[in-house]
């Protein structure tokens, strides 16, 4: 299934930059609990969220690329959403509008070639392990999530932040039981390691072997390249590493969590890097951007990667 991925079909994809911190920092609006998918429930805060879809799909069209867009949901989930005060049917039904969203503006853009990924946040914080679950509970907690995109029509799941392999391996079995395609982007320390202290490689290799490699591919988000680059300059399944996200801040994940201002970092070195990063990874497939990157930053990634093509 996951071969019919059009963004596994040759050529870089884009995807979107840090949704939640561009909204707070540069549109000033109040996300609590870090949460955007709220905004759906209202005719201004959809229109908030096309916009910021359409500057990409823009780019996108520009770039002569397809676009991989994720759905506004990444604290979506029982946890995060009973924090706001969500039924389990009001969460439901907000997950299947945020694909809505997305296959509406899909329509009205019929010259871009437009996935729709259900997007899964982790059940906890995104940075640090506070609990943990089995893979068995993993895939119970988010299997209600996971049918909501679904039954909406989305083309593939993908769970960002993730920081330990058993969730991963739970989410990879919720998605395959409904027959979507899963991605699994993990994120990591500065020393290159997930949050857990287990490897990038090692945690590929493991959900791979626990899951009889399932996920369509894996992706790394919320860190900075110079945080990863000297792992993936040694042996790893770097071949099922498809798609890179990364914060345009340098900061640790703890430095970011303390810090009352956005941190842009210097564009034009992240697409320095990212040049890089697609030197190291000639099956990259889809680009974007996590905390701190915005428009500008996809717009300068895009211009260097094209002009060493």
């Amino acid at each position: 299934m996951s071969q019919q991925l059009p963004q596994l079909g040759g050529g870089i994809f884009l995807t979107e930059a840090g949704l939640e911190t561009d909204l707070i920092f540069n549109h000033h609006l109040d996300l609590p609990y870090f949460a955007s998918f709220p905004l759906l429930n209202t005719e201004s805060g959809r229109a908030t969220l096309r916009a910021y879809y359409e500057s990409f799909v823009a780019l996108a069209r520009r770039s002569g690329t397809g676009v991989v867009f994720e759905t506004p949901t990444w604290r979506a989930n029982p946890d995060w959403a009973a924090l706001l005060g969500y039924s389990e049917q009001q969460l439901n039904n907000v997950n299947g509008a945020a694909v809505k969203l997305l296959r509406d503006l899909g329509a009205d853009n019929p010259d871009v070639t437009m996935v729709v990924s259900g997007n899964l946040g982790p059940r906890g914080d995104g940075y640090a392990i506070e609990a943990t679950m089995t893979a068995k509970e993993a895939a119970a907690y988010h299997g209600a999530q996971i049918r909501a995109f679904a039954e909406a029509g989305a083309d593939l799941v993908s769970v960002l932040t993730i920081t330990y392999v058993d969730e991963a391996v739970g989410i990879a079995i919720a998605a395959h039981e409904v027959g979507l395609p899963v991605v699994i982007s993990f994120t990591l320390e500065t020393d290159g390691n997930l949050p857990s202290r287990q490897s990038l490689a090692e945690a590929i290799k493991h959900v791979d072997g626990v899951t009889g490699a399932t996920p369509a591919y894996y992706m790394v988000n919320c860190a900075h390249p110079s945080h990863f680059a000297s792992v993936l300059a040694k042996p790893g399944p770097w071949d099922r590493l498809r798609g890179v996200r990364a914060n345009a801040s340098r900061m640790s994940h703890a430095e970011l969590d303390n810090a009352t201002e956005l941190d842009r970092g210097d564009v034009s070195d992240l697409a320095e890097q990212y040049l890089a990063l697609s030197r190291a990874l000639p099956k990259l497939a889809v680009v974007g951007g996590c905390c701190g990157t915005d428009i500008a930053h996809l717009e300068a990634i895009m211009s260097s990667i094209s002009a060493a093509e």
